[in-house]
């Protein structure tokens, strides 16, 4: 409800720039609440926080995301491919990914990992995106989280991840990135 009345296309990182761009790659809408919006913001972050044992100051705010009618966002990593996004003094690379479904879709919009390792799902109830790799469903009030760098602090393409194409009803999620060192202060951005 808080993300619903500010959705707009959503957009990804340039590799090149930096700067967000509209892209084919990611058709959902999305929007970005701000830090502690209200108090059941402010108690989510303070549970991912505990849950994760990762500083609540490393986290960017919480981005809502909606997919309807076939939108997705094709496999892609959540760790930075420029250097102007990981630079230290803006809490550099993104560590991890705390994925959060708040509704679940009648069908389609899972979450695939296919570089992961181990045995793609298979059966009718997947989509066959989902059969490109190990996948989870999006089922309302679950939530998935993974690192995307590896121990030595290179990317790990392991957690190449997408989301499957909704094919019936909505799927909203919130996405918690968090980065290696501090990424907001005070509620609001440290650069």
């Amino acid at each position: 409800k808080l993300g619903t009345p500010s959705l707009v296309k959503s957009s990804v990182v340039d590799s090149k720039t930096g700067k967000s761009v509209d892209s084919e790659v990611r058709t959902s809408s999305g929007t970005f609440l701000a830090y502690a919006q209200d108090e059941i913001v402010a108690r989510i972050e303070d549970r991912i926080a505990h849950m994760t044992m990762l500083p609540l100051e490393h986290g960017e705010s919480l981005q809502i995301l909606k997919y309807v009618n076939g939108q997705e966002y094709k496999p892609h990593t959540d760790y930075f491919h420029d250097k102007i996004n990981a630079d230290p003094a803006h809490g550099g690379q993104r560590i991890a990914t705390v994925l959060m479904y708040l509704s679940t879709p009648e069908e389609g919009g899972e979450t695939v990992f296919p570089h992961a390792v181990g045995e793609p799902v298979t059966g009718d109830e997947w989509s066959e995106c989902a059969k490109a790799g190990l996948a989870v469903k999006a089922v309302k009030r679950n939530a998935l989280f993974f690192y995307g760098l590896k121990p030595d602090g290179t990317g790990d393409s392991k957690s190449t991840h997408g989301s499957c194409p909704t094919l019936k009803g909505e799927k909203y999620s919130a996405t918690k990135w968090i980065h290696v060192g501090a990424f907001h202060k005070n509620g609001g951005i440290t650069a």
